[in-house]
């Protein structure tokens, strides 16, 4: 395990609402290690052990934006990002709105046709494997950017993903996301792209370069007060919600983002207690053959991290 100590989160950016405006970097203290969370710390390990056994793997990153807090626990192993990668798209396309690259407003037509990035070959979706089925039915139609970046988000779709991010372009996601930590976060490519699947180029992420992102999400000195809030805002609205908030009492607001394909099952989360500051919840697990048995685990290390944070 370790703690988070100097981290400085750095990103010149801009809100959509003012276009062309450009906006200073800024460079946000890292909060203080703390002793606190040992107790914490004990219990996921003992969750972990629980759950996982010797078959399967947990990560977890917390941040606690008010006390300080922090915790890693194999925080630094990679994984397949799975849809968790959909964060980082999003984040990109609102630095470039920003920026006056592109306009949340602007009609994409909505195509089912792309390239692999391992073969050059083209390559298309299902429906029967997305969980937003119902934007298919409007290919070759125009729909709103904002539209799209809404459905990648709380639906997951898988469409408007690989729509989006010819806008967002990987190497400038790679960028962002080394000027906010979280360079061990590699969106490289669409999803289903089957060739390059098979030949080992995926999204990956640690729970650690999750965490960054969140953080970053909701952080006005580094997004921009109105990317801030529209970004948390699409994900306060997350349809899935198995894993971390399950773990909440009911009626605690959290803003949220699933990534799940065959044996992986991921969240990450910021949560917001009533009267405080949020905090920042990752959880990635690999390797489970019930998927049900993963989310219990990401929703027990969830319910014990909020005892923890509001004891």
């Amino acid at each position: 395990m370790r703690r988070i100590l100097a981290l400085p989160l750095i990103l010149a950016a801009c809100v959509p609402a003012a276009p062309r405006v450009a906006c200073a970097p800024a460079t946000l203290p890292a909060p203080a290690p703390s002793n606190g969370v040992d107790g914490l710390e004990a219990e996921v390990r003992r969750i972990i052990r629980a759950a996982a056994g010797d078959t399967a793997e947990v990560s977890v990153a917390f941040m606690d934006l008010q006390r300080g807090d922090s915790l890693l626990v194999d925080a630094h192993v990679r994984m397949h990002a799975a849809s968790t990668m959909k964060v980082p798209v999003m984040m990109e396309l609102f630095r470039r709105a920003g920026a006056g690259e592109l306009s949340f407003d602007a009609p994409i037509r909505v195509q089912n046709s792309f390239v692999s990035i391992a073969d050059g070959g083209s390559y298309q979706l299902s429906p029967d494997d997305d969980s937003d089925g119902e934007l298919y039915r409007r290919v070759g139609s125009d729909v709103p950017m904002r539209e799209l970046v809404e459905r990648m988000i709380t639906r997951s779709s898988n469409l408007a993903t690989n729509i989006l991010i010819a806008e967002a372009r990987p190497a400038r996601i790679a960028r962002t996301m080394e000027a906010i930590g979280a360079r061990d976060m590699h969106v490289l490519r669409g999803v289903e792209d089957q060739a390059a699947y098979d030949a080992g180029m995926n999204n990956t992420t640690t729970a650690y370069a999750l965490m960054r992102v969140m953080r970053a999400v909701q952080d006005p000195a580094v997004v921009g007060a109105s990317a801030a809030r529209e970004m948390q805002e699409i994900l306060a609205r997350q349809e899935f919600t198995d894993m971390i908030p399950a773990g909440l009492p009911a009626g605690t607001r959290v803003a949220s983002k699933t990534g799940s394909i065959t044996r992986i099952s991921h969240d990450a989360a910021i949560v917001y207690p009533p009267g405080r500051a949020p905090y920042v919840l990752v959880v990635l697990t690999r390797g489970f053959a019930d998927e049900d048995a993963a989310q219990r685990a990401g929703r027990d290390v969830s319910r014990a991290v909020w005892m923890h944070v509001t004891r």
